[in-house]
Parts: C-alpha cells; sequence; structure tokens
C-alpha cells in the first residue's frame, strides 16, 4: 500500500495543528498549573588566559564582559506551555489571572 499523500500538505497541516494546540494553551492556561515566566538568556564574556609553563595548563586570568543582559526573545511557563514571545507570555499570564480572580 502507497501513501499518496503530499508531504508537504503534511508538513502543513502538521504545523497548523501545533500552532493551534499552542494558541489555545496561551489563551486557556491549566487553573491548576503554577504559571510563572521565565526565560534563558546569556551574557558574553572575553577570557584572557595566561600559560603556566609548569603545569602546561592555561589558567584564566580576567575576564570582561563585552555585552549586556537582555530579556530573552522567546519565553516558557512553569506550566509547561514553551516558545513564547513576551506579547504570548503576558496574554498567557493574565488569562490564569483571569481565571483565579474571575
Amino acid at each position: 500500500m502507497t501513501d499518496d499523500r503530499d508531504p508537504e500538505a503534511s508538513l502543513q497541516e502538521w504545523k497548523e495543528t501545533m500552532q493551534a494546540e499552542h494558541d489555545d494553551a496561551i489563551a486557556n492556561p491549566d487553573p491548576d498549573e503554577d504559571h510563572r515566566i521565565e526565560g534563558v538568556t546569556q551574557v558574553n564574556y572575553r577570557m584572557y588566559f595566561a600559560y603556566d609553563a609548569d603545569s602546561d595548563e592555561l589558567e584564566r586570568t580576567e575576564r570582561e564582559q563585552v555585552d549586556e543582559l537582555r530579556d530573552p526573545e522567546l519565553l516558557a511557563c512553569a506550566c509547561g506551555v514553551r516558545g513564547m514571545t513576551p506579547e504570548e507570555a503576558r496574554q498567557h499570564v493574565a488569562a490564569a489571572h483571569e481565571q483565579t480572580d474571575g
């Protein structure tokens, strides 16, 4: 038996389904879960090393921060919703507050 489905159409259908589930999770947070927004960001440092001939190793001597801490572009909620923009995260937490305050 052959599979005559168009792979591109199947991929598009899958993307639309995942997006709909994502949108639903943002708009309808589980009232029994903890809703705390979190994100991961990175600050880069320039590291300086000196060579120690006795141990034949490099030893870190200095570090210099080369950029500023910025908010991450994608956020997550402790309840498990991942990959939210800051606006989606705000909507998610606001909806959770409406459920508990409403």
